[in-house]
C-alpha cells in the first residue's frame, strides 16, 4: 500500500497518529480470505521494534495469566467490551475517507440524491413500504443518530397519521460503507499491485478512493453515467490529490468494452436495478459477461449474481462464466460489524 501524508487542511486526531501503519497482505493466489492484519502491538520488546505477532500473543496471555485471580474475570470482561482498541484499528486512511464523506455531505442534500436521478427516486417512491436513501458512505450509525436527534431525520414513520403506532423506515444505500470498504479491500481482495480496479456505476467515488487508500493497485477506473456525480468525485480526486491514479470515466459502461477487458477488478455495487428498466438491466449484464472475460480476473457485486439476474431473461451462463469465492466474513476485526451487509457482498472468480 502507497503511503501518503495528509492533504492541506485535512487534520488528523491525536488518537490516531499512533494508530497509523501498514498491514499484512495476501498474494494474488487463491484461496483468498487468508490475508491477516498486522497484530495490535501490545508493547515493543527490548532493543526496539514491534512484536510479531506470536510474541505480541504470547505476551498478551502472560499478562493475563499473571493477573491476581480476583481481577481476571473484570479484565476479559474489559477485553471482550472496551472500545479502548478502537484506535489501533483506525489509520491515517480511514480519517482521510472521513473527511471526504463529510465533504461530500456538505455538497449534497441530505438524500444524497440529485433530482436528474429520475428513475431511481421514482423506484424508491414505488416501493410497497416508505423508503429513504440514506448512502451509507456519507451517513454511519452515529452521522445518522444525530440527524435523528436535530430532528432532520427518522429511523420510523407513522402508520396511522395522529397514533402512536410507528415502524421502522426502509433505508437503502447505492454506496459501501466504510466498513464494508476496508473489508473489500483487506478481506476481500488479494495484493493489487499493478492490477487495474473498475467501479461500475462510482456514483461518489467511494470504491475509488478507498482502493486508492487500503490497495496498490495502479489504476482506479470510475464509470458514471450521472455528469452531477462525476463532477463531485472530480473536485475530491483534486483536492485530496488522487489524480495519479484515479480516473472517472462519464459513460454508460455499455460504451466502455475495452476497459472491462483490461479489468483485473470489477466491482459492481447495486449497479443496475434502481436505475436502469428491467429490459435495459438484461442487455447491461449481457454486456458486461460478454467483455468481462479476463481468466483469473475477479467480479465483485452486491447482491449475488444469481439474485441480479433473476428476475431478468437473459442469455448469462453464469456456470460457463464464474466461479463463485467463498470468503471468510468473521475476519473484520472491528466492533459493531454489520455482518449481514457484509454477507451480501459476493466474489467471483473469471473462468
Amino acid at each position: 500500500m502507497r503511503k501518503r501524508p495528509l492533504p492541506p487542511g485535512v487534520a488528523l486526531p491525536h488518537a490516531h497518529v499512533r494508530a497509523a501503519g501498514g498491514r499484512a497482505r495476501g498474494g494474488w493466489g487463491f484461496p483468498l480470505g487468508a490475508h491477516v492484519r498486522e497484530a495490535a502491538r501490545v508493547a515493543p520488546p527490548r532493543g526496539g521494534g514491534a512484536m510479531e505477532l506470536e510474541a505480541a500473543r504470547r505476551a498478551v496471555l502472560a499478562t493475563v495469566r499473571g493477573t491476581r485471580a480476583a481481577d481476571l474475570p473484570r479484565l476479559l470482561h474489559w477485553m471482550r467490551n472496551s472500545h479502548d482498541f478502537d484506535e489501533l484499528v483506525v489509520s491515517n486512511d480511514d480519517v482521510v475517507l472521513r473527511n471526504i464523506a463529510e465533504d461530500l455531505r456538505n455538497r449534497l442534500p441530505i438524500e444524497a440524491m440529485f433530482t436528474s436521478e429520475h428513475q431511481a427516486i421514482e423506484k424508491i417512491h414505488q416501493h410497497p413500504l416508505p423508503m429513504i436513501h440514506v448512502d451509507a458512505f456519507l451517513y454511519d450509525d452515529d452521522v445518522v443518530d444525530s440527524l435523528c436527534e436535530e430532528g432532520k431525520m427518522s429511523r420510523s414513520y407513522c402508520t396511522e397519521c395522529g397514533s402512536y403506532k410507528t415502524a421502522s423506515l426502509e433505508f437503502i444505500s447505492h454506496s459501501f460503507s466504510l466498513m464494508e470498504l476496508k473489508f473489500l479491500y483487506q478481506h476481500v481482495l488479494p495484493d493489487l499491485t499493478g492490477k487495474v480496479v473498475v467501479d461500475v456505476g462510482s456514483r461518489l467515488g467511494a470504491v475509488l478512493f478507498a482502493g486508492y487508500l487500503y490497495s496498490s493497485a495502479s489504476q482506479l477506473y470510475g464509470v458514471e453515467m450521472n455528469a452531477d456525480f462525476c463532477q463531485l468525485q472530480e473536485m475530491m480526486i483534486t483536492k485530496y490529490e488522487f489524480i495519479d491514479r484515479i480516473k472517472v470515466v462519464h459513460a454508460d459502461i455499455c460504451t466502455q468494452p475495452s476497459l472491462l477487458q483490461k479489468a483485473d477488478v470489477v466491482v459492481m455495487n447495486n449497479v443496475f436495478e434502481y436505475f436502469l428498466d428491467r429490459q435495459e438491466q438484461a442487455r447491461a449484464w449481457e454486456f458486461i459477461a460478454c467483455n468481462v472475460r479476463k481468466r483469473g480476473s475477479l467480479l465483485v457485486t452486491v447482491p449475488s449474481l444469481e439474485e441480479s439476474l433473476s428476475k431478468l431473461q437473459t442469455d448469462v451462463q453464469l456456470s460457463q462464466w464464474v466461479e463463485e469465492v467463498q470468503l471468510n466474513y468473521d475476519v473484520h476485526m472491528e466492533k459493531d460489524v454489520d455482518r449481514e451487509a457484509l454477507e451480501q457482498i459476493h466474489l467471483y472468480k473469471i473462468l
